[in-house]
């Protein structure tokens, strides 16, 4: 089981660049984990760290006013490259919650929200508007996913389309194997009709 979303409001960090395939975003070095979680610390590590951890001050993400940011308001084709399901666990375990671009790699989208990472398309001027807030003066941002809107308290605000299917599992919190069981006396009966 999954949290459910609902609403949540939280801090923007901005990672104004276009094409952040998986391999950026979790190296394939730390690949080697059996486990889901700890993965945050390896999140965009050739960018984040100029080498034994030790922060690179010109990433975006380390700029202080973006700590404990919980949506990514990033570029185009958003985590394109392999399918590593590592890439969401990676960012999920950084903090992000939502993640907001023009464009997201198909495979990639699917692991968010699979992964109860809710990823947004916005057109790419209502994400710059976003971003130019965000490095300015800073901003948070309301994500209703019932009535699948998105907003700031300066007015900026937006629509967003999800599937039915996938805004019904995360506002319930399902990941497949909990909305697999939901059918459980359904699959047993279909089981039990087939022993002969």
């Amino acid at each position: 089981m999954l949290q459910p979303f609902l609403l949540h409001k939280g801090k923007v960090a901005v990672l104004d660049r276009d094409n952040v395939d998986t391999d950026q975003i979790i190296p394939k070095q730390f690949l080697k984990r059996t486990e889901r979680t700890g993965y945050g610390r390896f999140a965009f590590y050739d960018w984040r760290y100029k080498g034994d951890y030790e922060p690179n001050p010109d990433f975006e993400l380390n700029r202080p006013e973006f700590a404990g940011a919980t949506i990514l308001a990033a570029g185009e084709n958003f985590g394109c490259g392999s399918s590593r399901e590592h890439a969401p666990w990676a960012l999920g375990d950084y903090g992000f919650k939502v993640i907001i671009a023009p464009s997201f790699a198909d495979i990639f989208h699917q692991n968010c929200l699979k992964n109860g990472i809710l990823p947004i398309r916005l057109e790419k001027e209502k994400i710059t508007e976003f971003m130019e807030k965000a490095n300015s003066v800073g901003v948070e941002l309301t994500v209703n996913l019932a009535d699948q809107i998105i907003w700031a308290d300066t007015g900026l605000a937006a629509a967003f389309e999800i599937d039915p299917h996938w805004k019904d599992m995360l506002i319930n919190g399902r990941d497949e194997i909990a909305y697999t069981l939901i059918h459980e006396d359904r699959i047993r009966q279909f089981e039990e009709s087939r022993i002969v």
